[in-house]
């Protein structure tokens, strides 16, 4: 019996012919990297255990992306052990405000990870790489700690959940709906430590960017990891931006999944994760006279230049509603300067939208749009947890960038069809 992509990466990546499920392997990690919040943690127990110099400095990455551009001493301070270790080391992936970009859309665009990779991130959202073809995996910060020194990762070969999506999308439906019935379906622990296989001919019509959402938000359902086989539109995305060789690897004809989920998606439609769970999910249109006060577009999940264009679509011609603030925020400075040059930013500007610099902020209530008391916020981020994006009795609904700019303009949850 052939062996899973997923087994396939872990496999190569430890030097061994065949690995199954249950396993403990030791891999080889092609990227290993952190942000200004794990970063710190991670250096320290890094020179703890004798550190001096990091098993590769092409394949170790820095991002200060959550507290920056810094919103206060602390985080300046955070931000400076990022700087001063990646000038110690001579990093060759160290992001600075002005070149950095929220991280896990930043490394795709910019071909750090690649197809076939085994990258961990001291971030839980790591898992996003997976719409590549790599294994990618959110790990602890001493866990990177000591990768950063040897360049090896000690793991559980995960058994394989296979999501299979047939049938055509509806209007206004995206990768953001798909992963959110998903896990409304099985729960956010329905999928713990499993590798989450996406496929089906819907999955081969998302674009690059559904497919970094779906991924993105495997983490959501419990998933160690998130994954979607290499196709013709992976290949054309990597090579103009591949830094370095890579493999590609799909899960053998009769390679064994401990569960295969199918889901017809002529059925799903534009949905809400209403707090505080992102499995409590309802149809947008049956929050129509839920009143919210923030709208947050950007982030890991749906800041790429795609849902820029959807939002900008909505949002053309309209004002944001005067009880609502709505921020935008790119999630890179390419996606950034490209939105600029397409008048994007100028449809979110004079419909009344403040726009940001690229930046992690809100998304877990670090800044740039913290929530008081009371208070609701619909956002295409991807957690709405009690105290997500700020006052433990404030709340925050997760959805796609159309329900999200549609909601802007009314003052509450909207389909876009209502507007």
């Amino acid at each position: 019996m052939e062996m899973t992509i997923t087994e396939k990466i872990l496999a190569q990546g430890c030097g061994k012919k065949k690995v199954t499920p249950g396993d403990f392997v030791e891999c080889k990690v092609d990227i290993a990297l952190a942000n200004d919040v794990t970063a710190p943690i991670a250096i320290s127990e890094f020179k703890k255990a004798g550190g001096t110099a990091v098993f590769d400095r092409n394949a170790v990455v820095l991002v200060p992306d959550h507290f920056c551009p810094n919103k206060d001493i602390k985080s300046a301070e955070q931000a400076k052990i990022l700087r001063d270790f990646a000038r110690q080391q001579g990093l060759t992936h160290y992001y600075e405000v002005g070149k950095m970009g929220v991280e896990h859309a930043l490394l795709p665009e910019e071909g750090v990870v690649l197809p076939g990779d085994i990258i961990i991130g001291a971030d839980s959202h790591t898992c996003t790489y997976g719409a590549l073809g790599a294994f990618s995996t959110g790990v602890g910060s001493t866990d990177l700690a000591a990768c950063m020194k040897y360049g090896k990762v000690w793991l559980k070969v995960p058994s394989t959940l296979k999501f299979v999506f047939k049938g055509t999308l509806n209007k206004w439906v995206s990768g953001k709906d798909l992963i959110l019935y998903l896990i409304g379906n099985i729960g956010v622990d329905g999928a713990n430590y499993r590798a989450m296989e996406f496929a089906g001919e819907v999955i081969e019509n998302l674009t690059m960017s559904e497919r970094f959402t779906m991924c993105n938000m495997a983490i959501e359902a419990g998933g160690k990891n998130g994954i979607i086989a290499p196709d013709k539109k992976t290949i054309e995305y990597v090579e103009e931006r591949a830094e370095r060789p890579y493999e590609i690897y799909e899960s053998g004809s009769d390679a064994s999944f401990e569960k295969v989920f199918e889901y017809d998606c002529s059925k799903i439609e534009p949905l809400v994760a209403v707090s505080p769970l992102p499995s409590n999910v309802k149809r947008a249109r049956d929050l129509k006279n839920v009143r919210v006060d923030q709208v947050v577009i950007g982030s890991c999940t749906n800041g790429r230049f795609e849902d820029l264009v959807i939002a900008a679509g909505i949002l053309k011609n309209r004002k944001v509603h005067p009880d609502v603030r709505a921020i935008v925020i790119p999630a890179t400075q390419k996606i950034y300067l490209k939105a600029m040059k397409e008048g994007l930013l100028e449809i979110f500007v004079e419909s009344g939208c403040a726009v940001s610099t690229p930046t992690c902020g809100p998304c877990l209530g670090g800044h740039m749009g913290i929530l008081a008391k009371g208070e609701r916020a619909i956002a295409t981020t991807n957690r709405n947890f009690i105290g997500r994006m700020g006052h433990p009795e404030s709340e925050v609904y997760l959805s796609n960038p159309a329900v999200a700019a549609a909601s802007a303009v009314t003052g509450k949850v909207t389909h876009p069809d209502y507007l």
